[in-house]
């Protein structure tokens, strides 16, 4: 197929609002494409093809953008066999050879498919909503139920695989897809609540459990053989040894558990997030030792658990963790989770989630069956843009132009994001330089004061509130916004939503 068809198709979704027009044109795409370039094809769509990312920055992308081409030559297939080529790219000469590769596949391209091109290799494809009515319209090309697809992708964390079992597989094969030990499954998310008393009114009797300041990790035990991975699924085993030898210890043979790691200090308490996560992105092992405690099992010894309670995973977690099981109650009295509450913030942890005692685990969803309670209002949004600083800050990015996730599109593209503030307080020399550097390699446009960047970089910012204003398009903006973190660890499709800050404006003045 040329790969002009799969531009068309991404214009085409991204020009309507309607779901329905937008699973139609997707699934009328999906029917053309042959078996091999189905995965291919797929994992361009949502910005996350199988190559994975491939080292082409923005300012490599734009040393090597020529003119266009007139007419529309390359195939999907073309930019498949080129995102190959770049893996095997490396040593001395490479650079100059990645540099004639891309510049001929560019040169062969017409200026939409150059732009195309351009947003595959820098991860800013949309994913959001994107991905939800992909699989719906995988449903409709396959003449298969959504559940079963859903379900696929989701305990195969490969939405580009999913389709092709869908398309080309029997319904027998697509539903026999389930939890396989050593592959990752997309991780259960928790919605936001202003209080554990609050969370409990909408869970009932639930498991209320610390919610530790440290980096998500699933944990895969096969014998002897553990794997270690990211909450965005990337394989770190080789830089946490002692999260491997925990788990290699505990009294069972096969286990898939969900959990958090972090670095403690002499007194047993959370050193800060940026040290867990300098230790846990490091390629090498250094002196700072990461501590592993869990909050659920998927799988054990044959038995998925997927599907069961959480009573009777919790009661599992428990005999199989032991002491590396995250300290919660369960209860269904209000007084009794705001004292574990206040419990975890006394020892220095970020808050709680409430669990529902009889909530099955739902991978990568995002539902009220977990819900988190921080004590003070922060949230995870994605930079937008960054102006450029004065005085002490002359020369370094500075300004933060902060965006909130429009999963439905109210106030723009469906899964794109609204602007709801800007901040520059918080920020340290340290992160000062950091953005400074970064933001200008995913730069995508610029003005004189301020540089667009792609929204793929997630920040924690901390907030009083928010008040209504019409700056803003989102009909809100940010009071006292101060950056806490950045989050290497979260993707820009797990921000808060515009929903959840306007859901603050029943607490905050007029």
């Amino acid at each position: 197929m040329l790969l002009d068809a799969l531009v068309t198709t991404a214009d085409t979704v991204a020009a309507t609002r309607s779901r329905l027009a937008k699973v139609d044109a997707l699934a009328e795409l999906l029917n053309r494409l042959a078996p091999d370039e189905v995965a291919p094809a797929v994992g361009m769509l949502v910005g996350r093809p199988r190559q994975g990312r491939v080292g082409v920055g923005w300012r490599g992308l734009g040393a090597a953008m020529g003119e266009p081409a007139a007419e529309a030559t390359l195939t999907v297939g073309d930019l498949d066999a080129f995102l190959d080529r770049m893996l095997t790219l490396s040593g001395a000469g490479s650079a100059a050879e990645r540099t004639a590769a891309l510049r001929d596949l560019t040169g062969r391209a017409t200026a939409a498919e150059q732009d195309f091109i351009g947003r595959v290799l820098l991860g800013e494809m949309r994913t959001g909503a994107l991905e939800g009515v992909l699989l719906d319209a995988i449903a409709r090309a396959s003449d298969r139920p959504a559940p079963s697809v859903r379900r696929a992708a989701m305990l195969s964390g490969d939405l580009g695989e999913t389709a092709l079992l869908a398309l080309t597989g029997t319904a027998d094969e697509l539903d026999d897809v389930g939890l396989v030990v050593g592959r990752p499954v997309l991780p259960m998310l928790a919605a936001t609540a202003a209080s554990a008393s609050a969370a409990l009114e909408t869970t009932g009797e639930a498991s209320v459990e610390f919610k530790l300041d440290g980096a998500r990790i699933q944990v895969h035990r096969n014998g002897d053989e553990v794997r270690v991975f990211t909450r965005t699924l990337a394989d770190i085993t080789h830089r946490v040894p002692e999260v491997v030898e925990v788990v290699r210890s505990m009294p069972a043979r096969d286990l898939i558990l969900d959990g958090e790691t972090l670095a403690l200090d002499e007194d047993g308490g959370p050193r800060p997030f940026q040290e867990t996560m300098s230790r846990f992105g490091s390629e090498s092992v250094g002196e700072t030792v990461l501590h592993p405690w869990f909050f659920d099992i998927l799988h054990v010894d044959g038995r998925d658990l997927l599907d069961e309670p959480l009573s009777m995973r919790r009661a599992e977690l428990e005999r199989v963790a032991g002491e590396h099981r995250i300290p919660g109650r369960v209860t269904d009295d209000p007084e009794v989770a705001e004292q574990v509450a206040r419990d975890a913030l006394a020892a220095g942890q970020e808050g709680v989630v409430v669990k529902a005692l009889g909530s099955p685990y739902a991978a990568g969803r995002r539902g009220s069956s977990w819900i988190k309670v921080k004590p003070v209002h922060t949230y995870d949004l994605v930079v937008l843009a960054c102006e450029w600083g004065s005085g002490r800050r002359q020369g370094l990015l500075s300004n933060l132009h902060l965006g909130a996730l429009d999963p439905d599109g109210e106030y723009g593209e469906p899964g794109g994001f609204v602007m709801v503030g800007k901040t520059f307080k918080g920020l340290t020399d340290e992160m000062l330089r950091m953005q400074t550097e970064l933001f200008q390699e995913i730069e995508v446009r610029r003005t004189p004061g301020t540089v667009w960047v792609a929204p793929t970089t997630v920040v924690e910012i901390a907030i009083d509130g928010v008040q209504r204003s019409s700056r803003y398009p989102g009909g809100i903006a940010l009071r006292f916004a101060r950056v806490k973190r950045y989050r290497d660890d979260k993707t820009a499709a797990e921000a808060d939503t515009i929903t959840n800050l306007r859901g603050l404006l029943r607490g905050t003045p007029e």
